[in-house]
């Protein structure tokens, strides 16, 4: 009995330790190296975008974030072993609207989800996708292009780097809004469905602001709109959708942090906080800005905003996407 009560005692004491050391270890974190997962290739939008924020966040933390790239199921590997990774706060994932909204309702079998299996850190940046069109198409605005492509929707095509990824989805939105059905010509890559669009052999197509730019800047193709709420500091010669007439249509792309769900409330607050940091540093907004990724307001920034965020994205995707026919397996 006594060796008994003796052990109870030993298991209380190193529990209670345990527990009283987790917030002082929390609040010391970081105290090595961390890795933050980009879940797709290496030299892709998210990549460049997730570089930035993790030299900013090296410099502000004063510590490495190191950046591994996990690609595969349309970015679900990644951030999967994110969601299964011990949530001690040195492995976080930078998750995009492809793999915590589209990917919910893309794929027949989602490997986890997005509400409920992470932390919530913060909203980082969005990289506007634009409406984009072959150069002698008849219609220089969003309204002209609107009743052109009712007119003519049977005998058009439109192009996108692939079934199912993020700048594919952002037309699928865009016809369901206006009401058309366009024929989807999908490529492997922004770059071929671009070349195809110069070419003419395409009417539009909607890609992420770093494919079209240079693109619209050497007059090769024409730019309609940005498929935004309001018009892109990267772009500002381009109108808005939304101020085309287009009301609060909205299919920017947009990246965030997350932790393993089990984070503790003090590390989640001081990533956070790091992320306020460098997102009101003038050099890391401009070198954002600078590749496309305009980031987000102030107010937008915290923890309990991208929770109502994620499953807000999750429910607005779910309709053109189900309508759109198109499944991941």
């Amino acid at each position: 009995m006594g060796r008994s009560v003796v052990t109870i005692r030993a298991i209380a004491g190193v529990t209670l330790s345990a527990l009283a050391w987790a917030p002082a270890a929390a609040q010391d974190w970081p105290t090595r190296p961390m890795t933050m997962v980009v879940p797709y290739a290496a030299g892709g939008s998210a990549d460049g975008v997730g570089r930035v924020v993790a030299a900013a966040l090296s410099q502000v933390l004063g510590q490495q974030v190191v950046v591994e790239n996990v690609g595969g199921a349309g970015g679900m590997i990644g951030v999967q072993r994110v969601a299964k990774a011990p949530p001690d706060g040195y492995q976080f994932v930078f998750g995009t609207i492809g793999t915590h909204a589209q990917s919910q309702t893309l794929y027949r079998k989602p490997l986890y989800n997005p509400a409920t299996d992470f932390a919530p850190v913060g909203l980082i940046t969005e990289q506007p996708t634009l409406l984009v069109a072959r150069k002698d198409l008849p219609a220089s605005n969003l309204q002209e292009f609107i009743a052109y492509t009712k007119a003519n929707q049977g005998k058009m095509q439109y192009g996108s780097a692939g079934a199912g990824t993020g700048v594919h989805l952002a037309c699928v939105l865009l016809n369901a809004a206006i009401g058309v059905n366009v024929t989807h010509v999908p490529y492997r890559g922004g770059g071929p469905a671009m070349q195809d669009l110069i070419a003419g052999r395409l009417d539009y197509q909607c890609p992420v602001n770093t494919l079209a730019i240079p693109q619209i800047e050497g007059k090769t193709i024409r730019a309609i709109a940005t498929l935004t709420r309001e018009r892109s500091p990267s772009l500002p010669s381009v109108a808005s959708a939304h101020e085309q007439g287009l009301a609060d249509f909205d299919a920017a792309v947009w990246y965030a942090l997350f932790l393993p769900k089990g984070a503790p409330a003090a590390i989640v607050q001081k990533l956070n906080g790091a992320v306020v940091a460098f997102m009101n540093d003038p050099v890391v907004r401009a070198r954002l800005t600078e590749i496309g990724a305009d980031p987000v307001a102030a107010e937008r920034r915290s923890p309990d905003y991208l929770q109502r965020f994620v499953e807000s994205e999750v429910k607005r995707w779910a309709g053109p996407i189900k309508a759109s026919g198109v499944v991941m397996d």
